[in-house]
């Protein structure tokens, strides 16, 4: 809590200077963070992992032991790089808030003022007038005419609602056992995103890497029992205040996008891309694995004692995961779905469904 409080006082008192960064600098920076968290911490496991398969070989522990501390140093892991990039996306929320509110200006925005004000093009050569305090001082800067970007990046994020369907069948929301609006999803990750043609065009192949917290929260005072290869839902003995599944997943997104956005002819003649100006769509899927999965119950107990008690267990769940996923919007907003083609839990027929507001920032 502290952290996160110096981490606002900070972004507050800098405010006033915000006019001189640029957006798309901001979120590149924290996107390298969230880049350098997932490799520091994936750098340490393999340090880890292999300093116990050394301790096997020698004989000074058994296969068993190995396997066990693999597991928990992949738990600690997985729950660093939850955390860590935790405060990245508190930190990306007031950025977006930033942009929103009108405090922090676009690079975009930025380049198209002081092309259109001043400059202006005599054949291939492009003259630059500087303006400083009334004196007028005009130095040529020969450009070259740059070619249209058939790639550009963007910075995803998205949230909503997650729950589970039966048998595929859309009509078992109904008699889910799983709160609607209490389970929430979020994603964070990085796309990119490239034209099919050379020329500039609306049809994009779009892919990434992201990360996902799934959070199902059981109603009627249930909690996840792992029976042996089966996970099953029981009645709680205690009154619940928090019975909660979360599952965190590193995905791999593609997808075929069509983005309607006009494009530009610049003064040199060059025809580019205008992207994320308009309605988009984007049809494709996923694939991914689990980094861990947790169950957070609350309660009091016979005492009237606050309890809190963290499950750490994969509770039977596919650790590869696969599915479908659209979305569709006007400018970097979307209405996004995603669907789990292979089950939750092994041995059943539960899958996982999220719907919710994604941004592609730019």
């Amino acid at each position: 809590m502290k952290r996160i409080l110096l981490i606002l006082v900070l972004f507050s008192t800098t405010i006033a200077l915000s006019q001189v960064k640029t957006f798309e600098k901001e979120v590149n920076k924290i996107s390298k963070r969230i880049e350098r968290i997932t490799e520091n911490q994936k750098d340490s496991l393999k340090v880890k992992v292999v300093a116990i398969d050394k301790r096997l070989e020698s004989g000074e522990i058994t296969k068993t032991v190995a396997t066990t501390l693999k597991s928990e140093v992949a738990t600690y892991h997985a729950r660093k790089i939850e955390k860590l990039v935790g405060e990245q996306e508190r930190l990306l929320q007031l950025l977006v808030q930033d942009k929103t509110n009108g405090k922090i200006a676009s690079s975009k925005e930025l380049d198209d003022n002081e092309e259109d004000e001043n400059t202006f093009t005599v054949g291939n050569s492009t003259f630059r007038l500087n303006i400083n305090k009334g004196n007028n001082d005009v130095s040529k800067e020969k450009k070259a005419k740059r070619l249209p970007r058939r790639t550009t990046s963007q910075f995803v994020f998205a949230m909503g609602v997650n729950n589970v369907l039966n048998d595929h069948e859309f009509s078992s929301l109904k008699d889910s056992e799983y709160k609607f609006w209490q389970s929430h999803f979020y994603e964070l990750g990085w796309t990119w995103k490239t034209r099919f043609s050379k020329k500039p065009s609306q049809l994009y192949f779009k892919y990434g890497v992201s990360f996902l917290w799934n959070n199902l929260r059981l109603d009627d005072n249930n909690v996840h029992v792992k029976n042996e290869d089966l996970t099953e839902v029981a009645l709680f003995d205690d009154k619940l205040s928090e019975s909660r599944l979360r599952h965190v997943q590193m995905n791999f997104p593609m997808h075929v996008e069509w983005d309607l956005s006009k494009n530009k002819i610049n003064k040199d003649g060059v025809k580019r891309d205008r992207t994320h100006n308009s309605v988009r769509l984007g049809v494709g899927g996923f694939v991914g694995f689990k980094l861990g999965t947790r169950q957070y119950l609350e309660y009091k107990d016979t005492n009237g004692v606050d309890q809190k008690v963290v499950q750490k267990d994969n509770f039977n769940m596919n650790t590869v995961n696969y599915g479908l996923s659209a979305y569709v919007g006007y400018k970097s907003t979307s209405f996004y779905l995603i669907y789990d083609l292979n089950p939750l839990f092994k041995n059943t027929e539960t899958r996982n469904i999220s719907m919710g507001i994604r941004l592609d920032l730019n």
